[in-house]
């Protein structure tokens, strides 16, 4: 009887190690496939920030010029509302 506890017990343990290990597997597949998406991600993510680049300094000054038009909006809206 002893026997067959054991040989149950060490059966048990490595169908354990075995789920364990196709699991452990499972999981690094998809971390592998996450990898490859961030990776996919963060190239194009740099490719928006270099075409951004571009874009920073006209963007400065539409805002310096947008800002005196809203300067002269306000001004004319309170002269109207006079």
């Amino acid at each position: 009887m002893t026997t067959l506890l054991v040989v149950l017990t060490v059966a048990e343990i490595l169908l354990f190690v075995v789920v364990l290990g196709a699991y452990l597997v499972r999981i690094a597949t998809r971390l592998r496939s996450i990898a490859s998406n961030l990776a996919k991600v963060t190239f194009g993510v740099r490719a928006i920030e270099q075409e951004a680049a571009a874009v920073a300094p006209a963007a400065n000054r539409i805002n310096s010029a947008l800002g005196g038009v809203v300067r002269g909006l306000t001004a004319e809206a309170d002269r109207i509302a006079r």
